[in-house]
């Protein structure tokens, strides 16, 4: 034996012997909770049922759409009812339950698909840069994010316990977008770039609303922790807003009204009436010659790139 291999049951009697210490961390449960890895894969599949003509299982033939989609749906409706049952099963009729949250969730599946064309709209008008519908669905992180979050959010009001958020964390570590299944988001949604987005759990955003990237729609404190469940914690942003990058907008009682722009780099903790502009003052930029170095001991009397740009 190698001098590792001398020390391995010693190793692993010491680990055993600290999982008894019955600490959160310590259980053993692999059948108890919720499968991550099954969990994902519906999403794939959910996203297909949502934009079918955008990704394709090879073992499906698509001659036969009515076919290819039952199957699709049996497989989900399969798997997301054993996810079901783990999560619901300290609670009477479990089985009953688990049954009927996923009939109710594909039936709203048509009115999931309703809203996410109107995101798509919303993403296509407010891009210059698009040049598709197809390159947005196929490409834009931020359209993956909120489709995302508006399957989880029907799963959120159907009482489902962990699930949706395993769902909205999966589109989190995927895109930098955090938004959480219990938001309440109305229709048009754009998020532009999207990365550093935070949306709380009871923020509610109205229709055509534009986030850009590194805004957080957040909390003003957690300081109380688990005492604040349930709690109004997170902001109402109403219809027609635009709130640029790197914007934080705070606290439960804040309201940005109808019609409003929200400036870049903006602290808000109140709220702001409609048909508001809420910006910075500019930042006064200061030029100062250096000596030495590349430029030798000339002091630059203009900014570097005024050399840059070819005049006409």
């Amino acid at each position: 034996m190698t001098p590792i291999e001398n020390h391995i049951e010693g190793i692993v009697d010491g680990i055993l012997e600290d999982y008894r210490l019955g600490r959160n961390i310590d259980k053993i449960d692999l059948f108890g909770q919720p499968e991550k890895d099954v969990i994902i894969d519906m999403i794939g599949k959910l996203l297909r049922i949502v934009y079918p003509g955008y990704s394709r299982d090879k073992s499906y033939r698509i001659y036969n759409a009515r076919h290819n989609l039952s199957m699709l749906i049996e497989d989900v409706m399969y798997n997301l009812n054993k996810q079901l049952l783990v999560v619901f099963r300290d609670q009477e009729n479990a089985q009953e339950r688990a049954t009927q949250v996923s009939l109710d969730f594909f039936r709203a599946i048509p009115d999931i698909r309703a809203v996410a064309q109107t995101d798509l709209e919303a993403f296509y008008e407010g891009d210059p840069a698009a040049y598709s519908m197809d390159e947005i669905i196929f490409c834009y992180p931020g359209l993956y994010a909120v489709t995302i979050y508006r399957l989880a959010h029907v799963l959120y009001t159907l009482g489902v316990p962990m699930v949706p958020r395993i769902m909205t964390e999966h589109a989190h570590s995927v895109t930098g977008i955090d938004i959480n299944p219990g938001a309440t988001i109305g229709k048009y949604f754009f998020i532009d770039h999207g990365t550093g987005i935070v949306i709380g759990e009871t923020t509610v955003i109205g229709d055509h609303v534009k986030l850009y990237q590194g805004v957080t729609l957040g909390a003003l404190t957690t300081r109380g922790g688990q005492s604040l469940r349930g709690v109004r914690r997170h902001p109402t942003i109403e219809d027609n807003v635009t709130i640029y990058a790197g914007a934080s907008i705070l606290g439960g009682e804040t309201v940005i009204g109808r019609d409003s722009v929200i400036g870049s780099n903006v602290f808000i903790t109140h709220s702001i009436p409609c048909c508001t502009t809420v910006s910075v003052r500019s930042q006064e930029l200061q030029f100062k010659p250096r000596t030495g170095g590349c430029c030798g001991d000339a002091p630059r009397t203009e900014p570097f790139w005024e050399n840059q740009i070819p005049h006409k």
